[in-house]
């Protein structure tokens, strides 16, 4: 479709979480716009695996699958896996999760950030109901009373009855609306790589808590694990500057050898780590989505499932309202999908960041118990059964 100026909707960001709105809306019949600064890096099978990777739920699989990107995606390069197993370095006592436990094929699949970018940029390229302006970027923005309008970087307008900001953490128009944010720094850096290891990873993802820290291997396709380590910034710095072989040693030893030694690993990246919650989801014709409404702690890698969640309750809303001949972009629509992704994003958010405080200390005390109520919820199958309903989405 050849940009114009007039909308349904206009969505700002087009990474995995705006991407698949505006796919979801215009499947469903609605006008869509996609605004966005640049064309994701394009995905190739011989490139390397790329370093941002996400443990996508059945939840965000299924929404996928109603895209028709979801074969796409798991025929490029994804890797599902069946079991977790969560351990504390410091005390006794375990978690265990197994797919076969509630008859399920896979827990998840691990993915390429850029692999899903790339296959949802095609899909909107190719989608004829979807005005596509890229490169754009937003520059100003007033309301009026059925409508908010959008001033581009390239001199050109987008007007629609909603916009919705699915622009990131650091999202402009989130501020341009004025909404304030509440934030916590952990002083960390997550690092990320894939590396090899004695054994192959068994289809599992791994987690284990150390002291002012976590480390989770994820499996990936070729029988490597993904790491993300998260470790404060003075240590990040320090683990970055070692040589291959070194950091390998302290890997391993970190991970407690659960795959053998480590024997070989990519070249290392890292990222800052905090919590970042908006105070509000709407202002007068726009919603907030992803990480523009809320960024979490990454160990329980639910980020983008959070994203992927409010795409389908927004969606949800919209496409009911729309069927009752209501205006959907009326804030009294809007507050159900506020309402309920809200509670359910802060719940998280709030629930991350209490673990990491909990399982950052090196308290014996506080291990023990660390250790005990891991034990406590391994055994208690309703109580287990929750924890693993709620990663998957359900």
């Amino acid at each position: 479709m050849s940009p114009r100026n007039t909308y349904d909707v206009a969505v700002v960001g087009a990474g995995m979480v705006g991407a698949a709105l505006a796919l979801t809306l215009a499947c469903e019949g609605f006008d869509v716009a996609v605004v966005e600064p640049r064309a994701p890096a394009p995905w190739r099978v011989e490139d390397e695996v790329d370093l941002r990777v996400v443990a996508l739920a059945p939840s965000s699989a299924q929404l996928f699958g109603r895209l028709d990107v979801w074969k796409s995606i798991v025929a490029a390069r994804a890797c599902a896996y069946r079991r977790m197993r969560v351990w504390d370095a410091l005390a006794p006592g375990k978690l265990d999760f197994d797919a076969a436990d509630n008859g399920a094929a896979a827990l998840g699949w691990i993915v390429e950030n850029r692999l899903i970018q790339h296959v949802l940029w095609q899909a909107l390229q190719n989608d004829g109901r979807i005005a596509l302006h890229c490169p754009a970027k937003v520059v100003a923005t007033e309301t009026s009373a059925d409508r908010r309008t959008l001033a581009l970087d390239d001199g050109a307008s987008v007007s629609a009855r909603l916009v919705v900001a699915a622009d990131g953490a650091d999202s402009a128009l989130r501020s341009m609306a004025g909404i304030a944010t509440r934030d916590r720094d952990y002083a960390q850096r997550a690092i990320v790589a894939h590396v090899a290891t004695e054994r192959a990873n068994e289809s599992t993802a791994w987690q284990r808590f150390l002291p002012g820290g976590t480390l989770a291997f994820l499996p990936l396709a070729d029988g490597r694990s993904s790491i993300v380590w998260s470790v404060p910034n003075a240590e990040a710095e320090r683990l970055l500057t070692l040589d291959d072989a070194r950091f390998c040693a302290e890997l391993g030893a970190a991970f407690d050898f659960r795959l053998g030694t480590i024997t070989a690993t990519t070249p290392r990246a890292a990222f800052p780590l905090r919590m970042r919650v908006a105070e509000r989801y709407l202002a007068p014709r726009l919603a907030l989505i992803g990480d523009a409404a809320h960024v979490v702690h990454p160990l329980a890698g639910q980020g983008v499932n959070l994203g992927l969640r409010d795409v389908a309750e927004l969606a949800a809303v919209l496409i009911a309202a729309r069927s009752v001949k209501r205006d959907f972009a009326a804030e009294s629509t809007l507050r159900q999908f506020e309402r309920r992704r809200r509670s359910d994003n802060a719940l998280s958010a709030h629930s991350f960041d209490a673990i990491q405080r909990v399982f950052a200390s090196a308290a014996i005390p506080m291990a023990g118990l660390r250790g005990a109520a891991l034990a406590v919820v391994d055994r208690i199958a309703p109580l287990k059964r929750l924890f693993a309903d709620h990663a998957a989405g359900r």
